[in-house]
């Protein structure tokens, strides 16, 4: 039997689907995981989620539906990490291709519950942005799980949508959706994220790093993004919710407009509509930016200084954790550097490094 989890925002979600899979039905038989190729800058040059065309050696399942296996590779400039992925994990990678909006993903869904008829379809969000409504002052990204949704709630097949680590994505406070989660249908546990941890040696997903840090213990105030959003670390981070699909639907009115888009430009047409921006435009405009840049070398001593000066100001705010995505944009290096300064930083201070985030130490004496 055939499980099938659309992973709602792509990136992260990706890998906690993988570990949520292996959590709740074992490691006998995995499911497709239908995922956006969405990487952030640091990873993919290219603003913006890939398409298709952005690969060379993706397999066919469907008309509609291509997998990407581990030799599938993306055409550069674009970056993607669903090729390592699907190298290091024993589950079957599928793109959702999100270029046909509402209309093509659904027509994704569709021919994909034909083709595998799956006993079991999951729509997967860490943190809970899916459930935004769109007017929230924190929303930084509510196009991919809004578009998700949208598609999700078309399909002749019943959907189940769950919400792992609420409030761990930075977007929503997890009081704000205390009124809409439904009852826990697992909590994580450091057991439960063994199957992924290689993946969460390099993964650069700030969200499911979070989850799997507080499904073993991990509890503080964690800063992500290059905003530095403070994000708690608490009890609540390991649980998995599941949330009534039609209540999703009428609270998240992005999903609403896009339900009959057939392009992601009349998504986005939408989203600066209802949400006073386009995710994507942000990404263009930041990668606009970082193309202007010059390299800054990475040189361990001044690194680590400064790595000092980020920690004592980190530890005035009242933070006691962070990612390598953050550290290695607090200080200024490029998506090309962020393995180098990890290996420098787990070779020079090992103590600090609480898998898989960084520990921020208490001031010196």
């Amino acid at each position: 039997m055939t499980r099938l989890i659309v992973a709602a925002g792509g990136g992260g979600d990706a890998v906690a689907a993988a570990m949520l899979d292996a959590a709740l039905y074992g490691d006998e038989n995995h499911a497709v995981i239908l995922t956006y190729a969405w990487d952030r800058l640091l990873i993919d040059p290219m603003p913006g989620p890939r398409g298709a065309d952005n690969f060379t050696g993706l397999a066919p399942i469907t008309p509609a539906v291509l997998a990407v296996p581990a030799d599938a590779r993306p055409v550069p400039p674009a970056g993607s990490t669903l090729p390592r992925l699907a190298a290091e994990l024993p589950h079957t990678f599928a793109l959702l291709d999100p270029h046909r909006g509402a209309e093509g993903v659904a027509r994704q869904l569709e021919e994909l519950v034909s083709h595998l008829e799956p006993e079991s379809i999951d729509l997967l969000d860490v943190g809970g942005d899916i459930l935004a409504r769109g007017d929230e002052p924190t929303l930084k990204s509510p196009l991919a799980d809004a578009l998700t949704l949208a598609a999700c709630c078309q399909v002749n097949a019943p959907v189940r949508l769950l919400i792992a680590g609420p409030g761990l994505d930075g977007e929503l406070p997890l009081d704000d959706l205390r009124g809409i989660l439904g009852p826990v249908v697992h909590t994580l546990t450091a057991n439960d994220t063994e199957p992924v941890s290689p993946v969460l040696e390099w993964h650069p997903s700030e969200a499911t790093a979070m989850l799997a840090a507080t499904a073993r213990g991990v509890r503080g105030t964690c800063e992500v993004r290059d905003a530095g959003l403070p994000v708690p670390l608490t009890d609540e981070g390991p649980s998995v919710h599941q949330v009534d699909m039609d209540e999703a639907l009428s609270r998240n009115e992005l999903a609403r407009a896009v339900m009959t888009s057939a392009t992601l430009d009349e998504v986005e047409a939408h989203s600066r509509e209802i949400c006073g921006y386009s995710e994507i435009d942000y990404e263009r405009n930041k990668a606009a930016w970082l193309k202007d840049q010059p390299p800054t070398e990475l040189n361990p001593t001044t690194v680590l200084a400064e790595l000092d000066h980020f920690e004592s100001e980190a530890r005035s705010r009242g933070v006691t954790h962070t990612t390598f995505r953050h550290i290695t944009e607090a200080l200024s290096l490029n998506g090309n550097q962020r393995q180098d300064l990890r290996e420098l930083l787990l070779s020079s201070r090992p103590e600090q490094y609480e898998s898989p985030l960084w520990r921020i130490t208490a001031q010196p004496e």
